[in-house]
């Protein structure tokens, strides 16, 4: 999905034109946009199969709102289906104050890993689980030898991932725990991108940063934050390296779906996928 066509579906669902044309935030799973001076945001996604998890990232937030937990609130508690793609409605943060830190990720995971299991059911955190779609949006643009390795890779992880032992106790979690998913306003730390919510294992959330550290050039300093913010390091947990290798095959299929229109996102994808088959744990990549 481009700009041009997340445009068409707003202008559909009738999201458009009320003040001004939308503002793009961010184009990537969904694409996101500011709704004039009307104080709202618009998710627009990929494609109809997502709409369940539309559905339960609005449920969650309900909860979350209910829970005390500072989060970004629905303007709607359902979402729309328009032209094939699931559209959400949220009430727009205020202008942030400062760049979000681990310190605040770890405080707000902290108050997440501490909830009780919600009203309705959550999911396992299906890390592996778009590997496919994502395979599949690339197409042609990626060698099909690449997109093999990557399958292979993805059942392997998953079987190990289901025989970890868990140091923590499982329930709640974010899903992608990152600082980017964090917004400080005035009021402080909110969380933000509930569509990966589920209950699973808390290292999930917490192996995001050790990734973070490795390989996208978050300095150790900024590391050693967030684990003592957070009272534990997984690093110290003999799981770490299965979810981070699960982690790096679903990083990687990620940025693949990007490949057929951008050049930058293709030589990315390479680059990711020639550390992997190297087994350099190393090489840096580049966010996207």
């Amino acid at each position: 999905m481009d700009e041009a066509r997340a445009r068409e579906a707003l202008k559909a669902a009738g999201l458009t034109g009320r003040a001004g044309p939308p503002e793009l935030l961010a184009l990537g799973e969904n694409a996101v946009f500011a709704l004039g001076a009307e104080g709202l945001v618009a998710k627009v996604g990929r494609e109809a199969a997502l709409l369940p998890r539309a559905r339960l990232e609005l449920a969650v937030a309900g909860w979350l709102a209910e829970s005390g937990i500072p989060a970004v609130r629905a303007a709607e508690p359902e979402p729309r289906l328009v032209d094939g793609h699931p559209v959400t409605l949220w009430h727009r943060l205020p202008d942030a104050v400062r760049p979000a830190g681990p310190q605040d990720l770890a405080a707000l995971l902290r108050q997440i890993h501490a909830l009780p299991a919600p009203p309705f059911v959550l999911p396992p955190r299906d890390l592996l689980g778009g590997v496919e779609r994502w395979l599949r949006l690339a197409g042609g643009a990626i060698d099909p030898a690449d997109a093999a390795y990557l399958r292979a890779r993805r059942d392997g992880y998953a079987a190990q991932v289901a025989a970890l032992t868990p140091h923590l106790a499982p329930g709640p979690i974010h899903g992608d725990a990152l600082p980017r998913n964090v917004h400080v306003g005035p009021d402080g730390p909110v969380l933000v991108d509930l569509e990966t919510v589920s209950a699973d294992l808390r290292e999930h959330d917490l192996v995001v940063m050790a990734l973070s550290r490795d390989r996208y050039g978050l300095p150790g300093a900024s590391y050693e934050e967030f684990t003592a913010a957070y009272g534990w390091d997984v690093r110290d947990w003999e799981g770490c390296a299965v979810l981070r290798g699960a982690r790096e095959t679903a990083s990687c299929a990620w940025v693949s779906q990007h490949a057929p229109a951008n050049p930058k996102a293709l030589a990315e994808f390479r680059r990711r996928v020639a550390s992997l088959r190297e087994g350099d744990p190393e090489v840096r990549w580049h966010p996207f």
